[in-house]
């Protein structure tokens, strides 16, 4: 039995499906019946006659920072993907993102060594790789000086996991870049796909590193399977601008690109505006002062280590993007 959280976000969906496709009988969290009915209109959607996968699926509802739960949940497994987490680049959220990323993979790793759990597989992100010479690589230092609140919480929850590696558990890290893959349109990376459609007057400057979900979701199974423990691998496809992926965005949907770049004067005045529209309306910040500042840094990072390990190449970026307008158009009934 194979366990799975965050089964019905991006990566633990894309996940799941592909576990039973190998036939592999899975155990996946939700948080609520909504979000599971939610993924299995998307597979549905995106894979109409295959529903037969399904029978091997059993979902659990519950939560990762409940411990009795987990005890119970994680009974019988042998192999645990940890894809849950919180994104959020707020600091007020701070003691949010602790919990949930930091606390939560506390309590899987407590819970796998208890349960004598074999293979534990998390995944990360890149904005724990710090460095200053690109491309970075795995074995880039963290650097708590050069990083947000997000970055902090998920390198902690790294430690977790070589922890639990160091008590015997057989421990892979991933750290994917970026990552684009059709459905979820209102979260996450995928939000380029939304804010660009609705039509953005500037662009952002800097670049990091991109990857589609099915390269995450195949180097995740592969790492785990073929045994590469005790290690951690970035997972990019390409390092790309923003207005290099922006512009390619706009062009598959008709829309005109934003043509001017935010400089680095007026990010200082956007992080700005944008926390006193959070002590007005107490909505989420969407731009802090260090998210603001990184991104007139472009990171560069290499894949080396996991294209050597598994022998593994990755789908172009341009090609990831392509099949996701294809899916948007559909989902949003855009007319090509």
């Amino acid at each position: 039995m194979v366990f799975v959280t965050g089964a019905t976000g991006l990566v633990g969906s894309y996940l799941v499906w592909e576990l039973l496709g190998r036939n592999t009988r899975v155990r996946a969290i939700c948080r609520s019946a909504s979000a599971r009915e939610r993924v299995l209109a998307h597979w549905r959607r995106e894979h109409p006659g295959e529903a037969g996968r399904e029978a091997l699926l059993e979902w659990v509802e519950g939560d990762i920072l409940d411990l009795p739960f987990l005890e119970t949940a994680m009974a019988g497994v042998h192999t645990v993907y940890h894809c849950a987490g919180l994104v959020s680049f707020d600091p007020s959220r701070e003691d949010a993102l602790l919990k949930t990323n930091w606390e939560g993979t506390r309590n899987m790793v407590n819970t796998c060594l208890g349960l004598g759990v074999k293979t534990f597989c998390h995944v990360s992100s890149i904005s724990t790789v710090a460095g200053t010479t690109p491309p970075l690589t795995e074995s880039d230092t963290w650097d708590p000086a050069r990083t947000n609140v997000y970055a902090t919480s998920k390198y902690l929850a790294e430690m977790e996991v070589w922890r639990g590696g160091q008590e015997g558990l057989q421990t892979v890290i991933v750290n994917p870049g970026v990552i684009f893959g059709p459905g979820f349109w209102d979260t996450g990376s995928n939000l380029f796909f939304s804010r660009t459609a609705s039509g953005m007057r500037y662009y952002p400057p800097g670049g990091t590193g991109f990857i589609g979900i099915r390269d995450v979701v195949a180097c995740m199974v592969g790492l785990t399977t073929g045994g590469h423990y005790g290690q951690r691998y970035i997972l990019i496809s390409e390092n790309l601008t923003y207005k290099a992926v922006i512009d390619h965005i706009a062009e598959g949907l008709g829309v005109a690109p934003p043509k001017q770049i935010l400089h680095p004067w007026q990010l200082e005045i956007l992080w700005r505006l944008d926390w006193l529209r959070t002590r007005i309306t107490g909505r989420e910040r969407r731009l802090s002062k260090r998210t603001a500042r990184g991104l007139g840094q472009p990171k560069a990072f290499s894949a080396a280590r996991v294209e050597a390990t598994l022998g593994y190449r990755f789908q172009p970026v341009q090609e990831v993007i392509d099949n996701c307008l294809k899916a948007f158009k559909r989902d949003r009934g855009v007319r090509s």
